[in-house]
């Protein structure tokens, strides 16, 4: 199997993949049975990584380093690279349950809020009725029972494991915990249980297709995301520092 080409945004990498290359990465790895996992990087990750060496040898050591987010394509543009259009990773999310459902691989939904889990669960159910769910539990565990955590996924048997606990927190658990799963993948999915269980709205198409999904969540959740357009303004700031 062909290695992805990737650039470096700041010093960290990203995986130059639209989506068919993504997923038909990942299903390979999965057949060939090598532990992986897979991470969407996005501005507000590229700083965290200059920031926090552990996420940035977690992001190196990552077997697909999504380019989520308009601001990843406009630097790849910027500094002559490659990456032409954002692949989120709520449609790879996506993409990867339904192949998971058509090859019979179990999936473990880890994370969110109570109850949240288990109700994407039933969605996904109803939309790919031959998905075998191996287990579900929230995202509302202190760190020091990480490891348990780690052990009732492994005891599921699990081929694929989905974390949605937020960043930075489901890559840590991931970068101390996913050896000890025994998935062959793990991918961290942010808020996507939300979106699946329908408590959280995505943005229509068009919006998406402009790139300004972000817009609309902020337009959404204000207060919650505020601070997170601050990273945006950084980001930028960082990028046109760079020589072109």
């Amino acid at each position: 199997m062909e290695p992805l080409a990737e650039e470096r945004i700041l010093g960290v990498p990203v995986d130059v993949a639209d989506e068919p290359t993504a997923l038909a990465h990942l299903i390979d790895l999965v057949k060939l049975g090598q532990p992986a996992v897979a991470v969407a990087v996005n501005p507000e990750k590229v700083l965290a990584a200059r920031d926090n060496p552990w996420l940035l040898r977690f992001l190196e050591g990552a077997a697909l380093r999504i380019p989520d987010g308009v601001g990843i394509v406009w630097a790849s543009h910027r500094q002559g690279g490659a990456i032409e259009k954002r692949l989120t990773g709520m449609d790879l999310f996506l993409r990867l349950t339904e192949a998971a459902s058509k090859e019979h691989w179990s999936v473990f939904l880890l994370g969110a809020k109570p109850g949240v889990a288990d109700a994407a669960a039933r969605a996904f159910g109803r939309a790919y009725p031959e998905l075998q769910v191996a287990g579900v539990r929230d995202g509302y565990f202190p760190l020091d029972q990480g490891g348990e955590v780690a052990a009732q996924v492994r005891a599921s048997g699990a081929t694929i494991l989905f974390v949605a606990m937020g960043s930075p927190r489901q890559e840590h658990w991931l970068f101390e915990h996913f050896l000890e799963t025994g998935s062959v993948l793990a991918m961290g999915v942010g808020g996507g249980f939300d979106v699946v269980a329908g408590r959280v709205r995505r943005a229509p198409h068009w919006i998406q297709t402009l790139g300004l999904e972000w817009l609309f969540r902020f337009l959404l959740q204000p207060r919650a995301r505020w601070r997170r357009m601050g990273s945006l303004v950084r980001f930028a700031v960082e990028i046109r520092r760079q020589p072109v």
